[in-house]
């Protein structure tokens, strides 16, 4: 299906918008060797036990690492639209994890956010992402896709579908 300029426009600069909410905590957090998840962690409230267990040192450490440098990755990839889907995909269950994290059922963080928060937000616009392959658009998805696919298919599955 062939989108509009506009529409392209919008999914480019929602995919760059995304990509800030990822490399921004990246950058302060991959650069800084005191950061560390267990004090957000450690004051949930609703599944305090599930996260609480996830805030204890060893396992405190090895999250962190992968917390860091997990947003550096799905920032970096939506940036320059390579592996989208999948990058979208861990961005969105990352998102949703911390919806679940801030929350005081029914309410998240605080009395002003009733069930829905930005996290609920983020976590539909990285599934959109995924599902319109964002990356195809200004990206190298659809620069790779064109480089890999020159008979015109989209996928491995199709080429060998049509030669059938």
């Amino acid at each position: 299906m062939q989108r509009s300029i506009t529409e392209r426009a919008i999914i480019v600069y929602l995919r760059v918008a995304m990509a800030w909410i990822f490399l921004y905590p990246a950058s302060r957090q991959v650069l800084a060797p005191e950061f560390s998840v267990a004090g957000f962690l450690s004051h949930t409230k609703t599944f305090h036990q599930l996260f609480s267990m996830l805030a204890m040192p060893p396992v405190a450490n090895v999250l962190s690492v992968f917390i860091a440098y997990g947003h550096l990755l799905i920032g970096l990839s939506l940036l320059v639209g390579l592996f989208v889907r999948f990058s979208s995909g861990c961005g969105a269950l990352l998102m949703l994890a911390y919806w679940m994290a801030h929350m005081d059922w029914p309410y998240i963080e605080d009395k002003t956010n009733l069930v829905m928060d930005q996290h609920l937000i983020y976590a539909g616009v990285l599934f959109y992402l995924g599902v319109v392959s964002a990356g195809g658009f200004c990206g190298l998805d659809g620069w790779l896709q064109r480089i890999l696919f020159k008979d015109g298919s989209t996928s491995p599955g199709s080429a060998a579908a049509s030669s059938i």
